[in-house]
């Protein structure tokens, strides 16, 4: 007679925790909590990032077409990972112009309305913790909606890094103790170490090895977590930079913010809490300084650059910073696997780009656009002529991505059609 499995292993619920009193901690998907894994080329999870000032064109935009470009100003700390992304010009919704237009990024020729990410969540997302999550870097106080539901509700977004950490990872119930844990310096997983070490030594290899890399992993974000909360509540600290009179004060730390809120990403979709995830790069007064050098002026301003060249070249600093922020995310997905092997990256579609094509001048045509991951192959630079009468829409690039992702669907937006035969 065969031996059978444990039952707990394959039977149970597909979601995994340890416990230890009020704390909860989920573990990463392991072969030995799950039935044999199926081989699919489909990817599961869908990232979204877009920014509120749009990319400068002539920067993000490489010069040449098709394989060999030359990699472009904004995304050259991406040049190493030319293979894991493909760039896209001349694609829009065809929406109306202006500020009040930019949620078309996701919501197609009527801004406002039902928007991407969230029709993807809806068909996926119910297999998961949670069916999405919509995040804010550099909002400040002010609120925005990047992401619609079906009846055009805008969803507020979060902007505290620490915030997301506890929904993913902590219970209600025990805040005060989280937030204690995390300024010092402890881990969550010491409340569940006997627990983790007693499961680890159970696993076979491979799970074993997959456990000891999300501990790490875990114990990694707490750190940044921890600098986080230890500061803040700390007063605006004071500068000798001379600000112009029109651009007021802001504290600087949306990168910072940036790169907690990628880091949990990671976590989120290694942990399965969810699958669908959307990030505002907010823009709004504040002046960066990279290298010790303040900015000419602050992120908002800048956007308004009236092709100034000292302006465009800081404008271009800040983008570029989001963009190492993006290479250090795909560089992540790419270390870790999944149950069936296939890593994060390719079973995860990043879709990057913004509602504003120009935000200088207002215009939300030719909206810059990148896709990472989900197995697609990449390194081209795809440009299409809007003027052409037969020139697809960012909606049929979208259709494509859903699709992609096992949805069927053939229209999004005021597009119909697709862009699998240029992007496949």
């Amino acid at each position: 007679m065969k031996s059978k499995a444990p039952e707990s292993l394959y039977t149970h619920n597909r979601r995994h925790f340890l416990r230890a009193g009020a704390a909860t901690l989920a573990l990463p998907a392991l072969e030995a909590f799950s039935a044999p894994a199926t081989e699919t080329n489909s990817p599961r999870n869908f990232i979204s990032v877009g920014t509120w000032l749009g990319w400068h064109q002539n920067a993000f935009f490489p010069k040449e077409v098709g394989l060999n470009y030359e990699m472009s100003k904004t995304l050259m700390p991406l040049n190493e990972l030319r293979d894991t992304f493909t760039v896209f010009s001349g694609l829009d919704h065809r929406a109306p112009n202006g500020h009040g237009s930019w949620s078309n990024f996701l919501s197609g020729s009527s801004p406002g309305t039902y928007s991407l990410d969230q029709m993807i969540a809806d068909q996926i997302g119910e297999k998961t913790r949670f069916a999405s999550f919509e995040l804010t870097a550099g909002a400040g106080e002010v609120s925005k909606a990047m992401s619609y539901t079906r009846q055009g509700v805008g969803l507020p977004m979060i902007q505290r890094p620490s915030v997301l950490y506890k929904q993913l990872f902590i219970s209600k119930a025990d805040r005060k103790r989280t937030e204690y844990v995390l300024q010092s310096g402890k881990s969550a997983l010491d409340m569940v170490l006997e627990d983790a070490l007693r499961l680890q030594k159970s696993l076979p290899g491979r799970d074993s090895a997959k456990l000891d890399e999300y501990f790490e992993s875990f114990r990694a974000v707490e750190k940044r977590m921890g600098r986080q909360l230890d500061s803040i509540n700390d007063p605006v600290p004071e500068t000798n930079y001379k600000l112009p009179s029109y651009d007021p004060i802001t504290p600087n730390l949306q990168i910072e913010a940036e790169e907690i809120m990628y880091d949990l990403m990671v976590l989120a979709l290694e942990t399965g809490s969810t699958r669908v995830m959307s990030l505002f790069l907010h823009g709004l007064g504040q002046v960066f300084s990279f290298e010790g050098e303040a900015l000419s002026a602050g992120y908002h301003g800048l956007s308004h650059h009236g092709n100034d060249p000292v302006m465009i070249k800081d404008l271009v600093s800040i983008e570029t910073a989001h963009i190492h922020c993006l290479a250090r995310f795909i560089r992540q997905l790419q270390e870790k696997k999944n149950t069936a092997g296939k890593t994060l990256l390719d079973d995860t579609v990043i879709l990057l780009g913004t509602g504003m094509g120009d935000a200088s001048r207002h215009s939300n045509a030719n909206l810059p656009t990148l896709v990472a991951g989900g197995g697609f192959q990449h390194g081209s630079h795809i440009a299409t002529d809007p003027k052409q009468s037969d020139a697809p829409l960012l909606g049929d690039l979208y259709i494509t991505l859903m699709q992609r992702l096992g949805m069927e669907v053939d229209q999004f937006s005021n597009a119909s059609r697709n862009m699998n035969q240029s992007f496949s």
